[in-house]
C-alpha cells in the first residue's frame, strides 16, 4: 500500500487528552504501564512481557478494533466487537493509559461495559473521567449501543468515583471470579438528558 493511502489512526478529542486507537508501538507503554502495581492488582489480565503485548495487539487488538470501527462506520452496529482506545496527553503525545469498551461476559445482558486504567503518574488529574465521558458520548452517537456497563472492585474508590461522575447508576454487588464488584448501568437516555441540561 502507498504510504499517502494509510489512513490516519482513529482519535476522540477530549480536551487536554485524546483517545486514539492502539499501534504497535504502544507495546512498550502499555506494558510498563500495566505493570506498575498499582494497575495490575486491579487489573491483572493486563500484566504482560513486551513481546505478549506485541502479539496480542499484532493478532487480536489493533485486528478488533479495526473491526469496530468498520462496523461503526458502515452500519452503527458493533455487537459483540471490542475498542481498545490509547489515552494520550496533548503536547507530549505520550501514552498515559487505556480507555476501553467490550463485552464483559460475566454481567447480565446488555453486557458492554467501559473500562480505563491510567498510569500512577498521572492518577488523580482526572484524565480516566475525560476520557470515559470520550468514549461513551462516542459509543452512544456514533453506534447502536443503548446501554454501559461499568464495574469498580468495592475498595476501588477513584475508580468508583470516575463511574459516578459519568453518571452510571448503581445496581448492586455481583460476585466476579469469587470478588465482589459494584455494578453500574448507563441508559443511553439517560445520558442524553443529563447532557442537555
Amino acid at each position: 500500500m502507498d504510504i499517502s493511502e494509510r489512513r490516519k489512526p482513529f482519535r476522540i478529542d477530549c480536551g487536554d487528552i485524546y483517545l486514539q486507537e492502539f499501534s504497535i508501538e504502544d507495546a512498550n507503554h502499555i506494558h510498563r504501564i500495566s505493570n506498575q502495581p498499582e494497575i495490575s492488582y486491579f487489573l491483572p489480565d493486563w500484566k504482560s512481557t513486551v513481546e505478549q503485548r506485541v502479539e496480542w495487539l499484532t493478532h487480536y487488538e489493533i485486528p478488533a478494533n479495526k473491526a469496530f470501527l468498520e462496523a461503526a462506520d458502515k452500519t452503527g452496529n458493533v455487537a459483540d466487537l471490542f475498542l481498545k482506545m490509547g489515552v494520550f496527553r496533548k503536547g507530549t503525545e505520550e501514552l498515559i493509559g487505556w480507555c476501553c469498551s467490550g463485552i464483559k461476559e460475566e454481567l447480565p445482558a446488555p453486557n458492554r461495559e467501559i473500562m480505563y486504567a491510567i498510569s500512577s503518574e498521572h492518577q488523580g488529574n482526572g484524565y480516566a473521567t475525560k476520557a470515559s465521558i470520550g468514549l461513551i458520548e462516542y459509543l452512544f452517537t456514533h453506534t447502536n449501543v443503548d446501554l454501559l456497563n461499568a464495574v469498580a472492585l468495592k475498595y476501588n474508590d477513584s475508580s468508583i468515583k470516575v463511574i459516578e461522575k459519568c453518571g452510571f447508576t448503581y445496581q448492586g454487588q455481583i460476585k466476579i471470579d469469587e470478588e465482589p464488584y459494584l455494578h453500574y448501568r448507563l441508559d443511553k437516555s439517560d445520558y442524553e438528558r443529563s447532557t442537555q441540561r
